[in-house]
């Protein structure tokens, strides 16, 4: 029966799971974004939400209970540095989980984990391109609208004196 259960086990013991959520977390802290089965993205998030939210205070402390979890200096350095400034002013969900297919092997359901501050999208927005419809002809854009009416003026002047 599943009561009080609050936790995915992964199908493995509480040692081999800690150690496992320590070494993803330290990688999508490092890398930003990792690729993983849905089940172990999910257990990740539930771990690695409370340790971004623990480093918004850079403190003794707080740098001391992170790397109780972690157990990796560089990863501990990084999140302190960089991360804990983009999240700051973030209250939570920090992390999102983009679901990818199946594995070719077993048919486990993949996907990325990404820190949210730190996707493609948020970095390098597209630039908004001008709507297009098939039935329209050719949208001008600004520059060509201004640079046109400079234009009218001289075939206008080529009109009259051909007339």
């Amino acid at each position: 029966m599943r009561h009080g259960k609050k936790f995915n086990k992964l199908s493995r013991k509480h040692a081999h799971r800690r150690q496992m959520l320590a070494n993803m977390a330290s990688s999508l802290i490092l890398h930003k974004k990792i690729n993983t089965t849905l089940a172990k993205a999910k257990a990740l998030r539930c771990y690695v939400e409370p340790l971004l939210t623990k480093s918004k205070e850079d403190t003794t402390h707080s740098r001391r209970v992170v790397f109780s979890y972690l157990q990796n200096k560089e990863a501990v350095t990084e999140l302190f540095r960089e991360i804990s400034q983009k999240i700051a002013q973030r209250n939570g969900g920090y992390t999102r989980i983009l679901k990818t297919g199946y594995r070719i092997g077993d048919n486990a359901e993949m996907a990325f984990i990404e820190l949210v501050d730190f996707s493609a999208n948020a970095t390098n927005p597209k630039e908004s391109k001008a709507k297009t419809t098939r039935r329209g002809g050719k949208k001008k854009t600004a520059a060509q609208e201004t640079a046109e009416p400079a234009a009218e003026p001289a075939a206008a002047e080529k009109n009259e004196t051909a007339e």
